[in-house]
């Protein structure tokens, strides 16, 4: 009998070791003077320098990417879901009012590909560039069995950092604030089950096959739009202290995040007049959804809400403007509960 090796069982070192060596160069360009570590340690090492701050806290938020990863195994790119996901996370510690400090990925895979993981990881290296954030390191994982050939998983972790007095947690919201909201290009990293299950079953469609609402994009290109960050965006209006209450509007649309912001007493009426991307209209009228599934689901357009003081409207979209912004009125604050929606 052949003797039984680690390869042999579906795990490949060698490989494993071809994508760390890919992967290097381009995470080495996110360091700075506080890592003390390199790719290969047991743990990354991070200077804890906060001498700047008078109460410093720190901010952490782990998610991944879901099944748009399925998207880009079936267009065979995997540049742009590195991005996503840090973008994703960066997000989810903005609406706090934290920076971004360092973020760490963990990749998962049935049989590992160096070229497809050093994408990845690219993708994910140039996010954390653009945002100022460290990849300070990260695991990748080989699983036959537990995941099929072809499967990819990636999910992330991000540590970010905020002075006391300037964290931002909705407790300051009251009603007759106004709601802006700032736009999405697309799905962002939510709803891709509905989507994949409406397009490519319901409709039997392909990622290479397009739509007249898309204006000459495929299915596919549309559905991999990057998930936007909304850091730069933002920084002028926290450190003014012009915004009480940040939503990212993730899963479970503006219903399910709106609402978690939200202090007793206070609900929302969302008008929703603003241009929404084209692939929720596909969505939509492929599926046949109703507009209640769809808002439960998606974005439709609204990536990110601001709460703000009527008086402080004017210098809020200024500054938004300034930023490469195009902010638009989405609603206001109410007393009462829960979100309702004025059609």
């Amino acid at each position: 009998m052949k003797p039984v090796d680690y390869r042999s069982s579906g795990v490949d070192i060698q490989e494993g070791e071809k994508a760390i060596a890919l992967m290097k160069a381009q995470v080495r360009k996110t360091f700075t003077k506080d890592v003390l570590s390199d790719l290969g340690h047991f743990g990354g090492l991070y200077r804890a320098d906060f001498s700047n701050l008078k109460e410093p806290v720190l901010v952490a938020s782990t998610d991944g990417v879901g099944t748009k990863l399925k998207i880009a195994g079936m267009m065979g790119t995997y540049g742009t879901v590195g991005s996503d996901l840090v973008n994703h996370c960066v997000n989810d510690i903005l609406v706090q009012g934290a920076s971004p400090l360092f973020f760490m990925d963990y990749i998962a895979c049935g049989r590992l590909s160096a070229p497809i993981v050093a994408e990845i990881v690219t993708g994910l290296a140039g996010a954390c560039g653009e945002n100022g954030c460290v990849l300070l390191g990260g695991e990748t994982a080989e699983m036959p069995g537990f995941y099929s050939e072809g499967d990819y998983d990636v999910a992330g972790t991000i540590i970010g950092l905020v002075e006391k007095d300037m964290i931002v947690d909705g407790s300051d919201i009251r009603p007759g604030m106004i709601i802006l909201g700032l736009p999405s290009n697309g799905l962002h990293t939510n709803g891709y089950s509905l989507a994949r299950k409406v397009i490519f079953e319901t409709a039997d469609l392909s990622p290479s096959d397009s739509h007249p609402l898309l204006e000459g994009r495929t299915l596919g290109e549309a559905l991999l739009a990057v998930h936007r960050s909304y850091l730069g965006s933002l920084e002028s209006l926290l450190k003014e202290k012009l915004v009480k209450g940040i939503a990212h509007i993730t899963g479970g649309g503006i219903p399910g995040n709106l609402s978690r912001i939200l202090p007793a007493g206070c609900g929302a009426l969302i008008r929703p007049q603003w241009k929404v991307p084209a692939i929720f209209e596909v969505i939509r009228e492929l599926g046949q959804v109703e507009t209640s599934e769809m808002r439960k689901a998606f974005n439709m357009g609204a990536g990110m809400l601001l709460i703000v003081d009527e008086g402080e409207r004017d210098r809020t979209m200024e500054l938004l403007g300034i930023s490469g912004e195009e902010p638009f009125i989405a609603g206001e604050i109410q007393s009462g509960e829960g979100i309702t929606f004025e059609d």
